[in-house]
């Protein structure tokens, strides 16, 4: 007990991933940028004077394509200066874009961010941020390890007690769509609403749930501590799966020159990390980087949990957009119709990939 209970703190120290309820807190930047390196832009000329980009994250692991940018400089050889600012909540977050007081945000699907662009407010998915990873899914189901024996197929799950993070948003979409797999729902489950991953675990551990969504760290760790098991990999139930994103606002929209020039040493970014995580090139340095810059500083870690999936060509899974809407709309949580096409914009993805070329 007393191993399980150092674990719990060092999650709640993590907890920067919860999606609990709040306002925005404190600004936080890293320890400053690294030094740009020339060339890594051919015919791109950087913003003079340099222009700051207000960034929402959390600094997961996910926030890779901003958080290797900083370190390696590619953003201020662009000019522009990056200023995190962290949220509690996703909403919070919309909020902010909607109103031009943030330009860039690393968050995922919500009604919330689907009835503002209903409202006219100029808000687009610009870029892919996480994807599960064939065999690797680094957002999924984990059950208890004591109940492998009892939940080995997905009809096993009905009546269990299983807990997300937040509804109306990405959790509940992804264990719906578990739960779809064995003919059920939501509605087929004893569904618990726990505010954040580390208390997930938490309620694991003490066995007042059998299950939950969960995202790594806390997946690596449930494991390793034998709490949790990750079951059936996001593959089999969610294979179109867009897990989380990157949007820009308001003020990003209306600085075209500003937004392209983020995008380009976001993709840069994105292929340092694949380089790193599914190439081995590199790897050292990345893990160095993420570990300095993400809330996960134990570099031992990076080798247990499953690697998020973050596409080199930038794109968005337009499938996955698509099928999130339907399920909001089919749910009577969006005040009106939307299709993929309304709420992603590629163009900027496009430039970027015109300067860089394709990631093979």
């Amino acid at each position: 007990m007393r191993k399980i209970a150092m674990l719990l703190v060092v999650l709640l120290l993590l907890s920067v991933f919860a999606s609990g309820c709040g306002k925005q807190v404190a600004k936080q930047e890293p320890s400053g940028e690294g030094k740009a390196q020339a060339g890594n832009f051919p015919g791109v000329e950087p913003l003079s004077p340099p222009v700051k980009v207000t960034v929402g994250m959390k600094q997961v692991v996910s926030d890779a394509g901003v958080l290797i940018g900083m370190a390696k400089g590619y953003y201020k050889e662009l000019g522009i200066e990056i200023e995190p600012v962290q949220f509690n909540t996703g909403q919070d977050m919309i909020n902010a874009l909607g109103a031009g007081q943030l330009d860039v945000g690393c968050t995922v699907t919500a009604s919330g961010l689907f009835n503002a662009i209903l409202r006219g407010i100029p808000i687009k998915i610009v870029a892919d941020k996480g994807i599960n990873v064939p065999g690797m899914g680094y957002y999924r189901l984990v059950i208890r390890k004591d109940l492998v024996d009892e939940i080995k197929d997905y009809k096993d799950l009905k009546g269990r007690k299983l807990a997300i993070v937040g509804t109306a948003s990405l959790d509940e979409i992804a264990l719906d769509r578990v739960l779809n797999k064995g003919g059920m729902t939501t509605a087929d489950v004893d569904l618990q609403v726990i505010r954040s991953f580390p208390d997930i675990v938490a309620a694991m551990s003490n066995k007042s749930i059998d299950g939950g969504m969960l995202i790594e760290p806390f997946i690596a760790a449930a494991v390793e501590e034998g709490i949790g098991d990750p079951w059936k990999d996001p593959s089999e139930y969610d294979p179109d799966a867009q897990t989380a994103l990157l949007v820009y606002g308001k003020s990003m929209i209306e600085r075209p020159e500003v937004a392209k020039r983020f995008m380009l040493a976001y993709i840069k970014s994105l292929r340092d990390y694949n380089d790193a995580f599914f190439k081995n090139k590199n790897k050292g340095e990345i893990i160095s980087i993420l570990a300095e810059y993400s809330s996960v500083k134990d570099k031992a870690l990076y080798d247990k949990m499953f690697p998020v999936g973050l596409n080199p060509n930038g794109y968005v899974r337009m499938k996955g957009i698509q099928m999130d809407l339907d399920w909001y709309i089919k749910r009577g949580l969006l005040k009106g119709e939307l299709k993929a096409e309304d709420v992603v914009d590629n163009s900027y993805v496009d430039y970027a990939l015109s300067v860089l070329g394709k990631y093979e």
